[in-house]
């Protein structure tokens, strides 16, 4: 089992990946696993460290979430966050009590000094910080050897510690980025409490799995999934570098692509990587398939059946095949086989959750373990062209989870002409590589509408564009008026079929970045 560093464990935090991330940008390889783990799971990852996450419930709830009370006697250092700041004074026998008033959004907290010294978690930070609470509780006494280290207006103990034990609690959140101090207070716990190496970083994982590959496929061939996205071009590279000509990559044009995607992909493949390319037009069976389905996840069950189906398929056509490689990300698994414990499955993913029985190839995942951003950063890594690296994501799924409803060619039409609009205007504005992702979505919602002198009843177009840094969490791009109405000008004037454009303005989460 792969040695990990430090160990989150969720308690349903809608911050938890953000941790994980964070850490992972100060160079400390970091996952997550549910808060009931069991105990010997965790220690055969060998960690050097515990992050205890936020999570909604009280301590003091019937059905509030606890861990094995084991990880305590690990003797490793421990760095509790809101919930599990909860967790710890309440198991060493403190107490905790719903607070007057719930503390959510910006704070300013002022170091607490034993024997004249601030805590070494604060090593390196401002006194009288900005940090983010997102509370409803507080405490209100302390167990025995635990001394408060630092305090805001309407929280007394803020962060405590107890440094015989090396346990830290922080009431506040240092994974988000309003805690203007949070990453070094990780790097702090990391690196010079815990005694992590700085060592994560795309060359070395590179070097890595590149070698896990070719142990791992010796005299196989991989059938290899690309789409000519980032994820999939990644994947290709990389099992490229390793295996050479035992990849056999294959593109399926789903009919759910993109105004010109398919000539980009084989282009792309062809003169920018180097890479033998396969396609498979699969329109018709698609179409066919998703006729009458209005169910969002019965969409993505449908299209992820179908894919696997074509491969298998593809895959009786050579010799040797034994592995299917997939550029499944961490986001994925974290959203679709719900590895955060309490927390809901969000959406099913069809690059997740493993291979049908019947398959007779095994699963290669080498992104399994990154982020998005990591993703690009090995793009980089592997010599594949910054205008590939920084194209915005594109589902798997495709155009059918941007139509809300019914798939047909005609909606598929419509909406590829209103995306192509929205991204010229994007582009020549400068803003695309300022925003993490862009599309239209078809609501199949119509409204009366004038043009010229006649009345109009026809479909209403929603512009979704938002930053974000991994997709995990998102906001609406705020972008100038005057590049909304040209947008939404052009592609009114110039798509038959659209009379009315929107723009949302919903951040993630509550929402999610798709649609459906």
């Amino acid at each position: 089992m792969k040695h990990v560093p430090i160990i989150v464990l969720d308690f349903g935090s809608q911050y938890t990946q953000l941790i994980a991330r964070r850490m992972r940008e100060e160079k400390v390889y970091c996952e997550i696993l549910p808060y009931n783990e069991p105990i010997e799971n965790i220690k055969k990852k060998n960690p050097q460290g515990l992050i205890l996450s936020g999570g909604p419930a009280s301590i003091y709830d019937e059905n509030a979430y606890k861990a094995d009370t084991k990880i305590f006697d690990l003797g490793l250092p421990i760095l509790s966050i809101c919930y599990g700041m909860q967790l710890v004074i309440d198991h060493f026998g403190g107490k905790v009590v719903p607070a007057l008033h719930h503390e959510y959004g910006k704070a300013e907290i002022a170091f607490d000094t034993v024997d004249g010294k601030i805590n070494p978690i604060f090593n390196g930070t401002d006194d009288n910080q900005i940090v983010w609470m997102s509370h409803a509780d507080k405490a209100e006494s302390l167990p025995e050897g635990f001394v408060k280290i630092a305090h805001s207006q309407n929280s007394p103990f803020a962060a405590v510690a107890n440094e015989e034990k090396k346990i830290y609690a922080l009431q506040f959140h240092p994974e988000v980025s309003h805690s203007t101090c949070g990453g070094t207070i990780l790097r702090n716990f990391a690196k010079y409490i815990c005694g992590c190496e700085t060592t994560w970083n795309m060359g070395s994982f590179a070097k890595e799995e590149i070698q896990k590959i070719q142990n791992t496929v010796k005299d196989g061939k991989v059938l290899c999934a690309v789409s000519g996205g980032v994820d999939s071009s990644v994947v290709a590279a990389l099992l490229n570098e390793a295996i050479g000509d035992k990849l056999v990559a294959i593109f399926v044009d789903t009919g759910l692509l993109r105004a010109n995607e398919r000539k980009d992909v084989e282009d792309m493949f062809k003169t920018k990587l180097n890479i033998p390319l396969i396609t498979i037009d699969a329109t018709e069976t698609y179409l066919t398939r998703l006729k009458g389905v209005v169910d969002p996840e019965e969409k993505r069950k449908i299209i992820g059946h179908t894919f696997i189906e074509i491969f298998a398929n593809e895959a009786k056509k050579h010799d040797n095949i034994k592995y299917l490689a997939q550029g499944t990300l961490y986001p994925d698994v974290i959203e679709s086989v719900s590895v955060k414990g309490p927390s809901k499955t969000i959406k099913s993913h069809h690059n997740v959750g493993g291979l049908p029985d019947w398959m007779k190839f095994e699963l290669i995942e080498p992104l399994r373990e990154l982020f998005k951003d990591e993703v690009r950063a090995l793009g980089l890594e592997l010599g594949i062209p910054k205008e590939m690296i920084s194209r915005h994501p594109f589902p798997g799924p495709g155009l059918a989870i941007r139509i809300m409803g019914e798939v047909n060619q005609e909606d598929l039409e419509i909406l590829r002409s209103a995306d192509v609009i929205m991204l010229d205007e994007l582009r020549s504005s400068g803003y695309y590589d300022r925003t993490w992702q862009a599309f239209t979505v078809l609501l199949n919602v119509k409204s009366v509408g004038v043009m010229g002198d006649n009345r109009t009843y026809d479909n209403t177009v929603c512009v979704r564009i938002v930053e974000s840094v991994d997709g995990m969490t998102a906001t609406f791009a705020r972008l100038p008026h005057e590049l909304l109405e040209r947008m939404s000008s052009r592609i009114i004037n110039e798509v038959d079929g659209i009379n009315r454009v929107v723009y949302d303005i919903s951040s993630k989460p509550p929402a999610t970045i798709e649609w459906e």
